[in-house]
């Protein structure tokens, strides 16, 4: 098995919505259930907060998160910052919760159907929406912990010398250990000796915990 992943930060909630009434109200809200929250009046003073963060990195969000977002803003809508999220490849990662006025909700479903995590019409039930913030902030930790373990397996992968990888490759084929030598020129005992180190590199004990392990991270080494 690979090493546990430090564990994740704080959840946290980010507030979207040019209405400082509304931000208000949903701070308090999730005060009350005990969620931080962060507020923005803008999409563009969020999207200026948000290039400080290692986003393409992917070590932002480190910590369950899911962003609620007002569809229709003065200036850059909710939606062209949701565009721009998707561009982005982090929706997995910060759910996306529109908020929209019944006018709003053909279009909210339609970003739902691009990949936003649900929309609540206002006036909304408090108990609902708090519902959808959990289950956002669940998805959003799962997202980051197959992504940290995904990189883990990489980094795994990288840190193999040139032969352990060519035996790598070949373990995964479910070749043994005499065919492997046999089509690399070396020895059986120099196999075992690099099968052992890549194992131990890996962090697995057996041929079938290193195909699960590389096909379920997806590493290029699959």
């Amino acid at each position: 098995m690979q090493p546990a992943a430090p564990p994740l930060g704080i959840p946290m909630v980010y507030l979207v919505d040019d209405e400082a009434v509304v931000r208000d109200a949903l701070a308090w809200l999730l005060r009350s259930r005990r969620r931080l929250s962060e507020g923005f009046p803008s999409a563009d003073a969020f999207e200026a907060w948000l290039a400080t963060r290692d986003v393409a990195g992917g070590t932002w969000p480190d910590a369950p998160s899911c962003l609620l977002l007002d569809v229709r803003m003065p200036g850059t809508s909710g939606l062209q910052l949701f565009d721009r999220l998707v561009e982005r490849g982090i929706i997995e990662r910060l759910p996306v919760i529109f908020l929209t006025g019944h006018g709003d909700v053909p279009t909210a479903v339609a970003a739902v159907k691009r990949g936003a995590f649900d929309f609540v019409e206002k006036p909304f039930s408090d108990n609902a929406l708090v519902d959808r913030v959990e289950q956002a902030l669940l998805t959003s930790g799962e997202a980051i912990g197959k992504l940290r373990q995904r990189r883990q397996v990489e980094r795994s992968v990288a840190d193999l010398t040139d032969r352990e990888r060519d035996v790598m490759y070949r373990v995964i084929e479910g070749l043994p250990n005499k065919l492997i030598a046999d089509a690399l020129g070396i020895s059986v005992r120099t196999v075992e000796v690099h099968r052992a180190r890549m194992f131990e590199k890996m962090n697995v004990r057996s041929a079938v915990e290193l195909t699960n392990l590389l096909r379920e991270h997806q590493s290029p080494a699959g």
